[in-house]
C-alpha cells in the first residue's frame, strides 16, 4: 500500500489554488467531496510565490491550503515546485539556464528550463525540499512527495561540459580507455587531455536531435544527462528523507520518453508514477504496453497514474474529447494494469496561458452540470465503492519483454541501416500480439530475474551488455523459450561491434550467424514462407523493414525468403540449447504471422489466455491474497459479448454473479472474482 492513511484507490488529481482567489476555494471544496475526490497534488509550480527572493520563504498561502483541503477531508501530494525555477533566479543567476542543442543560451521561460549541473538550481532546489520537508513533516494531510515535475531535456552548457568530464573519469578511469570505447582513431578524433571532450550537439557531432558521426560518445552523453538529471531528483529525494523517512517520494515519469533511463531512475522512487496521455488514435495494445512498462520499472509493484485528461489535451495537434465512457474505461485500464491512484491533470480548468484548453473535472463553466463533470463523479463512487479490495493486487505473467533505454539510444542512434527501424515499434509489434491473444506480459529490464517466466522476448536486441548472453543463456538452457529478432547481438555497451559474425555472443544460443543486412526501402516488402506447418502458421507471410541474411549452424529452419536474391534463405529459425529453445525472427513480420507465432510458443508452454473475446475487449488479472479479479474492458462503441465458461464470477462494480456468455457494454468494463 503506497501509504495506509488512504486504503483505497487514491482519487483526484493536479489542483492550482494559486491562480485562483479565496471564493474559489470553498466551491472547490463543495465540488471534490460531490465528486469523490480524496487526493489533491498541489504546489507543483509554485516555487516563485513560496520563495519570492534569494532568502525570503513565504509559506503561508501553502499553509492555509494544507489545513483547508485537510478539513474537507482530502488528503496531499505535496509537490516540491521546482519543476519551474523563479523568475529572479535567472536574472540574478544565469548559470541556472540551460543551453540547448544547437548551442544557444536560453533565456528565462517556459519550464524544465534548468541546467542540471547549475550549482544555484541544485543549491535552492535542495534547499526548499528540506525546508518543505521540515515543516510538513507531521501536517496530517500529507500522503506523498512529488519532487519537481517531468523530469527532461538535456543541456549542453561548459558546466555541463565539465561535469560530462568528471563523469567520464568516474566511468572509465582513464583518457586511453575513453579513446578505445568511443573508438576515436576513426576520422582522427584522439583525446590527449579531458579538457577536448565536448558535449555532442548540432554545432559538434550530432544533428537533427538523433543523428551523430559517433555513436559511442552520444550515447555516453545521454547516460550522463540520465544520471545528472537523477543526481538533481536524489537531492530533493534525501532532503526530505531527513524530515520524513517513512512518507513515500516519487516523482511522474512519461511512459516511453526517451531521454531518461527509467529503469535506472526507478531504483530511487519509493513508488513509480506517470503520466498517461495517449490520442484517441493512440493503438489500446501501446497504451497497455506502456502501464505494464510502468509496472515493471519496480518488479511489479502497483504504480501511480499520476496523471491523465478527464476530457481532452491542449498540445496535440488534434486535441479530441474522450467519448463518453472513455474516462472511466481508460481508468480501470489502468487499475487492471497494476495504478492504485487514479488522477488526473487537472481538477480546475486554468483561464490562461497554454493549459487553458487542457481538460479538468471543473470546467472553465464552474459548476457541477457537465457530462464531464458527471462521468467523474460516477468514477468516484465506484472507487468509494470499491474500497480496499483492489489495493496491492499484483499481476502475474509468464511472459516477458524485454526493454532497454540505453539499447534503445544505440539502436537509434545507429548510422544506418535504416531510418525507418523504430525501437518502441518493434517492440510494441510482439507486445500486441500478445495482447491479441490475451497474454498477459510483463515488461521487464536487462536486470531482470527471468526464472519465474516461461517466455522471454527481446526485440531488436542490439545492444548486448557484458554478462547478458551468459544470463540468457542459463535461462534456455533451464527450459526457457527465447525470442529474439533481426538487426541483434551486433554491438556491446560502448557501441562497439562484436566482430565474428552477427549476432555475437548470442550466435551460439541462437545456432545461426548473419552476413548481411538489407534495408527495404519503403512501400518494399518480402516475404517469410513456412517450411512446414507451425500452429496456425502455414503458407507466406509479407515481412519488411530489414532482412537479415543468415546461415544455420544447427538451428532448424522454419521459414524462409520468398524473393529476391535470398530468396530461401532462412527468416525463421529455432535452435534447441540446453531444455530449452532459442527463435531468432530474421526480418520485421506482418501481424498476423507474430500472432501465429508467439500463439504457438505460448501453447508450447502452457501459457493460456486469459479469457477468449473479441477484438476490441482486453482482459487484465491481478491477484491479491490468492483471489483473482478479472478486469474485461470492452473498448468498442457497441456490447461486446465475453464468454465465461463454467466459472461463477462476482462482479464487482454492477454486483450480482456471472457465468457463461456475459455481455460488456460499450466502452464499459466488468471487474470479476471467482466466487
Amino acid at each position: 500500500m503506497i501509504n495506509d492513511k488512504l486504503p483505497k484507490i487514491w482519487y483526484g488529481g493536479d489542483y492550482n489554488p494559486e491562480q485562483w482567489e479565496a471564493p474559489i476555494w470553498d466551491e472547490d471544496m463543495r465540488m471534490f467531496k460531490l465528486a469523490g475526490i480524496d487526493v489533491a497534488t498541489i504546489n507543483v509550480f509554485a516555487w516563485s510565490l513560496i520563495q519570492p527572493d534569494e532568502d525570503t520563504y513565504d509559506f503561508s498561502a501553502l499553509d492555509a491550503m494544507m489545513d483547508r483541503l485537510h478539513a474537507s477531508g482530502v488528503y496531499v501530494c505535496l509537490a516540491t515546485g521546482t519543476g519551474a525555477h523563479p523568475a529572479w533566479m535567472a536574472k540574478r543567476h544565469p548559470d541556472v539556464l540551460r543551453v540547448d542543442y544547437e548551442g544557444r543560451k536560453r533565456a528565462y521561460g517556459g519550464r524544465h528550463n534548468s541546467c542540471p549541473s547549475s550549482p544555484t538550481y541544485r543549491l535552492h532546489a535542495g534547499r526548499i525540499a528540506d525546508k518543505l520537508a521540515e515543516r510538513y513533516a507531521q501536517h496530517p494531510a500529507l500522503l506523498i512527495w512529488h519532487v519537481s515535475n517531468e523530469y527532461g531535456g538535456y543541456c549542453y552548457c561548459e558546466r555541463c561540459a565539465d561535469g560530462f568530464r568528471r563523469w567520464l573519469k568516474g566511468r572509465y578511469g582513464t583518457l586511453e580507455r575513453v579513446n578505445q570505447v568511443w573508438n576515436t582513431r576513426f576520422w582522427g578524433h584522439t583525446f590527449y587531455d579531458w579538457e577536448e571532450i565536448v558535449p555532442p550537439n548540432a554545432i559538434s557531432e550530432e544533428w537533427n536531435g538523433n543523428r551523430t558521426n559517433f555513436q559511442g560518445i552520444s550515447l555516453d552523453y545521454r547516460r550522463f544527462m540520465s544520471d545528472s538529471l537523477l543526481d538533481c531528483y536524489k537531492l530533493e529525494y534525501d532532503a526530505i528523507k531527513k524530515h520524513t523517512p517513512d512518507l513515500p517520494v516519487t516523482t511522474n515519469l512519461m511512459g516511453t520518453y526517451p531521454k531518461l533511463d527509467y529503469f535506472k531512475w526507478a531504483k530511487h522512487l519509493d513508488v513509480v508514477s506517470w503520466d498517461n496521455y495517449p490520442s484517441m488514435d493512440t493503438p489500446i495494445s501501446m497504451t497497455a504496453m506502456t502501464h505494464d512498462l510502468m509496472r515493471g520499472l519496480k518488479d511489479g509493484q502497483p504504480f501511480m497514474l499520476m496523471e491523465q485528461t478527464p476530457s481532452q489535451q491542449n498540445w496535440q495537434p488534434y486535441n479530441s474529447l474522450k467519448r463518453p465512457g472513455v474516462m472511466r474505461l481508460w481508468s480501470y485500464q489502468a487499475v487492471a494494469r497494476g495504478a492504485d491512484t487514479v488522477l488526473f491533470f487537472q481538477l480546475r480548468r486554468s483561464i490562461g496561458a497554454c493549459e487553458k484548453y487542457h481538460g479538468a473535472v471543473i470546467e472553465h463553466v464552474g459548476h457541477e452540470h457537465t457530462r464531464v463533470f458527471r462521468e467523474c463523479a460516477a468514477l468516484g463512487g465506484e472507487l468509494q465503492q470499491l474500497g480496499d479490495a483492489l489495493l496491492d493486487a499484483r499481476v502475474e505473467a509468464k511472459v516477458a519483454i524485454v526493454y532497454d533505454w540505453e539499447n534503445r539510444w544505440g539502436l537509434e542512434l545507429s548510422s544506418g541501416p535504416t531510418v525507418a527501424l523504430k525501437y518502441v515499434d518493434e517492440v510494441h509489434k510482439y507486445y500486441d500480439a500478445l495482447f491479441q491473444l490475451g497474454v498477459q506480459t510483463d515488461m521487464v529490464s536487462v536486470e531482470a530475474d527471468l526464472s519465474g517466466y516461461d517466455i522471454v522476448i527481446a526485440p531488436v536486441l542490439y545492444m548486448v551488455k557484458t554478462g547478458y548472453a551468459d544470463k540468457l543463456k542459463a535461462f534456455v538452457s533451464a527450459g526457457g523459450t527465447f525470442l529474439t529478432t533481426f538487426f541483434s547481438g551486433i554491438v556491446d555497451e560502448h557501441d562497439l561491434v562484436q566482430t565474428g559474425g552477427y549476432p555475437g555472443e548470442l550466435r551460439e544460443l541462437l545456432g545461426i550467424w548473419a552476413e548481411e543486412i538489407d534495408a527495404l526501402l519503403p512501400g518494399h516488402t518480402n516475404q517469410m514462407v513456412m517450411k512446414q506447418e507451425l500452429g496456425a502458421l502455414d503458407g507466406s507471410y509479407e515481412c519488411g523493414i530489414l532482412c537479415d541474411l543468415i546461415h544455420s549452424e544447427g538451428a532448424e529452419v522454419l521459414a524462409t525468403y520468398g524473393s529476391d536474391f535470398y530468396q530461401g534463405m532462412p527468416a525463421l529459425t529455432a535452435n534447441r540449447y540446453g531444455e530449452g529453445r532459442a527463435y531468432y525472427v530474421a526480418t520485421s513480420p506482418e501481424p498476423a504471422f507474430l500472432q501465429g507465432l508467439l500463439g504457438q510458443l505460448c501453447a508450447d508452454k502452457g501459457v493460456r489466455p486469459l479469457l477468449s473475446t473479441p477484438e476490441g475487449v482486453e482482459v487484465s488479472r491481478r491477484v491479491k491474497d490468492g483471489r483473482e479479479l478479472l478486469f474485461v474492458l470492452n473498448h468498442n462503441a457497441e456490447a461486446a459479448p465475453v464468454e465465461l465458461g463454467d466459472v461463477v464470477y462476482d462482479e464487482l462494480l454492477g454486483g450480482g454473479q456471472l457465468q457463461g456468455t456475459a455481455k460488456v457494454p460499450a466502452r464499459s468494463v466488468l471487474i470479476l472474482s471467482a466466487t
